[in-house]
């Protein structure tokens, strides 16, 4: 076996993208498992939360009870306005004052938790944006934004109604039919507790098993929702290109077929929602009559008093409130741990680059970069880089040119441990890349991709993005070495000037420059250019051209290039052709060969000629 095949056959097979650790589905349990180690450090509030919740309920129950007593206390006789006054009016009093009781319970309650909810659901959110930064390129250039940002805010929502739910409206209720239940039987005959526990049992299980009926016309809906969400943000980031092609229509078309998708799903939702909202009336009514109609018959034997009937039927309607809602509290729970599952989905994607247990800090004494036997490929079906070895000496720029499609921009992604290598090493200072730290490697490199995209934010924040923190003066002292100063200085805001959403609002040579300007700020040991000067006029890109080798000088450089005549002055030239090292050396050496580099070069000095006379032509395609 030849060295070649060697190299490819150790290639691995990637598992799928950003899959999750286990494609099993989740039971409920499991996602509130995954859910209850954030609030155990919220443990003595929840602690003190519960107390007022008891107390809340406590004086919930009380009021039919004092109720009663009114009622009961109503029945002397005319003319008697002494015991009128006394007794009445301290009962309406009582009354009053548990009524207060209760809502002062459950604001206290709400006010003590609310930092354990909204802290949960800061803690969740920020490391699930956390992750999603740690995850690889390969996740990120297959994702859909506008779905996977719809599970996040979905998913934070569901945190603050799984706590809210259950702590203030399923604990609540439970109390509260225990302690209903408890007087019923105590102060009356088994029936009546008898009845309200068959109505609970008929009402729980209806409503369980409707509610997991309908699970799955709520999944299609999150699901549609996503779909349609993530159509539209895809539909306007590509604004331009919908507009040169002139499918306004065509995007509308498709916005709405997942519309009438989503409005299908939402239909069947609200329909078994009915259904299953009908039911449950028809359980408590059924219930509430049978309750009646036993009180009504003790008051008509003398077994029992008119206030105990209105104290059955406070009773009743006090568990009918929350007993309906509970319903909807299962509804929206079970909806809330669907969602709340798909986002910790989001925490088991598989981080495809990640550091090693022990892995250190990179040093960079000298800056020497290695490629030794490096084979890699994004499926393994496709090789892209077979057997590739050179070496950037300390302080030296080396050049990589080639067809598109060669391989160049790849040796740029794994350099920077976008993905890791098939076979082979990478060294910097003789330091293998994935025996170090990710956020040391990155430190030390310098990258002006070929594709900038900036945030959408003023100029001066996007050029001080290569070091946050950076003084006003430095930032100026960047954009005039990346000769873009003069076009923001005569911009109205200045430096303040926004760029609009990936920068839209700047030209491509433009935005190259800010990227140029933000390398220039971070300063680092390692550059890489990978088509640096792309998007530039030939002026502008020989000033640039020159500021690139000023900064280029002691540092070590990897460009990347697409016109060879930006390169005549590097350390060596490699060239690749087909994911292979077909030629090496310096300008002069290569042309002397009369290999590919050679051919290249004559074919580029034609057609520079050819274009020469006329007005200057756009800028060639890059590689992608």
């Amino acid at each position: 076996m030849n060295p070649m095949q060697r190299h490819a056959t150790a290639l691995p097979t990637p598992a799928a993208p950003g899959a999750p650790a286990s494609a099993a589905p989740r039971s409920d349990w499991h996602t509130l498992a995954r859910l209850l180690p954030y609030l155990w450090r919220y443990r003595w509030r929840v602690g003190i939360a519960l107390a007022f919740l008891v107390g809340a309920k406590a004086a919930n129950v009380g009021v039919p009870l004092l109720l009663k007593k009114l009622v009961d206390a109503l029945s002397i006789k005319p003319g008697d306005p002494q015991a009128l006054l006394v007794v009445p009016v301290g009962l309406v009093l009582a009354y009053g004052a548990l009524r207060l009781s209760t809502s002062l319970f459950t604001e206290l309650r709400e006010l003590t938790f609310a930092k354990a909810t909204e802290g949960t659901a800061r803690t969740i959110s920020l490391q699930v944006f956390r992750h999603l930064h740690a995850l690889s390129l390969r996740f990120h250039l297959e994702r859909q934004t506008g779905g996977m940002t719809r599970d996040i805010e979905r998913g934070t929502r569901a945190v603050h109604s799984l706590i809210s739910y259950s702590l203030y409206s399923i604990v609540p209720t439970l109390i509260e039919v225990t302690l209903v239940l408890t007087l019923l039987a105590v102060k009356f005959d088994v029936w009546f507790a008898g009845i309200t526990v068959v109505a609970l049992v008929f009402y729980i299980g209806f409503t369980i098993s409707v509610t997991e009926w309908r699970t799955q016309f709520r999944k299609q809906m999150n699901e549609m929702d996503s779909t349609a969400n993530s159509r539209a943000i895809d539909s306007l980031l590509n604004y331009e290109t919908v507009k040169y092609f002139n499918n306004e229509d065509f995007e509308a078309r498709r916005y709405d077929e997942n519309l009438e998708k989503l409005r299908r799903a939402a239909l069947k939702s609200q329909t078994t929602l009915s259904l299953l909202n009908s039911g449950q009336q028809l359980i408590i009514a059924l219930a509430l009559v049978a309750m009646l109609w036993r009180a009504t018959l003790g008051v008509a034997a003398g077994r029992i008093t008119l206030g105990d009937l209105v104290m059955i039927n406070a009773f009743m309607i006090q568990l009918y409130i929350p007993l309906n809602f509970l319903g909807v509290i299962y509804r929206e729970l079970k909806q809330s741990l669907i969602d709340l599952e798909k986002m910790f989905g989001l925490l088991e994607r598989h981080r495809e680059v990640d550091d090693r247990p022990g892995a250190q800090p990179l040093q960079v004494p000298e800056g020497r970069v290695r490629f030794e036997h490096v084979s890699f490929a994004y499926d393994a079906a496709r090789p892209i880089l077979h057997d590739v070895s050179f070496e950037i000496p300390p302080g030296k720029t080396v050049a990589v040119v080639g067809p598109s499609g060669a391989g160049k921009s790849t040796l740029a992604r794994l350099l920077y441990r976008f993905y890791d290598i098939g076979s082979g090493a990478i060294t910097i200072d003789g330091q293998e890349l994935r025996s170090v730290t990710q956020a040391s490697l990155r430190a030390a490199i310098g990258i002006v991709p070929q594709d900038t995209v900036l945030f959408n934010d003023t100029v001066a924040y996007n050029i001080a993005y290569g070091r946050p923190g950076a003084s006003q003066a430095e930032v100026e002292a960047a954009a005039r070495a990346a000769h873009i100063h003069g076009f923001i200085a005569a911009t109205p805001l200045g430096y303040g000037t926004l760029v609009g959403e990936r920068g839209l609002k700047l030209s491509g040579g433009e935005k190259q420059r800010v990227a140029i300007a933000r390398t220039l700020l971070k300063n680092p040991p390692i550059l890489i250019f990978d088509e640096a000067t792309s998007a530039l006029d030939s002026a502008n890109e020989r000033a640039i051209q020159a500021e690139l080798r000023r900064l280029s000088q002691g540092k070590t450089a990897l460009v990347i290039a697409h016109r060879l005549s930006t390169v005549v002055d590097a350390h060596e030239i490699v060239v690749l052709e087909a994911g292979r090292v077909v030629e090496r050396g310096g300008h002069a050496v290569l042309l002397a060969l009369g290999g590919r580099y050679a051919q290249m070069w004559r074919l580029q000095q034609a057609e520079h000629e050819a274009e020469a006379p006329g007005p200057a032509g756009a800028p060639q395609s890059n590689e992608t």
